[in-house]
């Protein structure tokens, strides 16, 4: 059996393939296929080693990282599929802290696909966690990109009040963790009710918290 650590150097040799893929000019063609590809396999074989090993949290971030890696080839069923089982699995293995990172992208997930009622409750599960204080003491830059989407949600419905409330909040938490980025986009939000620009500076799909370090987490 092949060990979790195993499993971790390939997350990390994939998801630093990925990076160097995003950052490719557009139309580089086989070879930027060929790598895309090769962080698939890389991922697939993680997930792998983590289900044979029953390591749970490991599982459910490689699941999460996979998914986003189908997301990226548009192949959206697979994704929710990936997302939705490392929700189950964190769930599952009793992590709220990872668990907190999987639904809020699953809500993702269903937020881009249009399916606005259970976007609402995955980042409404998420969001919870924090707040009870069940995902443990939670960076300022975890609970902001958690609150985000859920700001995003409800411009997007036109609920111009509670989009205000929590693009407000996320702007505290974003300047609390050191994220320029994230507090400009939030002011930019605050300053044009409903009308503001969704950045995305990493493509974990479109559109993305705004700190490329923290990417598919």
């Amino acid at each position: 059996m092949r060990s979790i650590a195993a499993a971790a150097a390939l997350v990390e040799r994939a998801w630093t393939l990925r990076r160097e893929i995003l950052a490719t000019p557009p139309g580089a063609g086989a070879g930027s296929r060929s790598a895309a590809g090769q962080v698939r396999r890389d991922l697939a074989a993680a997930v792998a080693i983590c289900r044979e090993a029953g390591a749970g949290r490991e599982l459910s971030a490689a699941l999460g990282k996979l998914g986003h890696i189908e997301q990226d080839a548009g192949r959206l069923k697979a994704a929710r599929a990936c997302h939705e089982e490392a929700v189950a699995v964190a769930r599952n293995a009793g992590d709220p802290s990872r668990l907190a990172h999987a639904v809020r992208h699953l809500g993702d997930v269903h937020r881009h696909a249009g399916r606005a009622a259970e976007a609402e409750a995955c980042y409404g599960e998420a969001l919870a966690l924090y707040r009870d204080g069940a995902a443990g003491a939670a960076a300022a830059l975890d609970h902001a990109n958690a609150v985000r989407p859920m700001a995003i949600l409800k411009e997007e419905q036109g609920r111009v009040e509670d989009a205000l409330t929590l693009w407000r909040r996320a702007r505290d938490l974003y300047r609390a963790a050191g994220v320029a980025a994230g507090v400009a986009e939030c002011e930019d939000h605050l300053s044009r009710p409903g009308r503001g620009r969704t950045r995305s500076l990493c493509a974990e799909g479109p559109p993305a918290p705004p700190t490329a370090v923290r990417a598919g987490r």
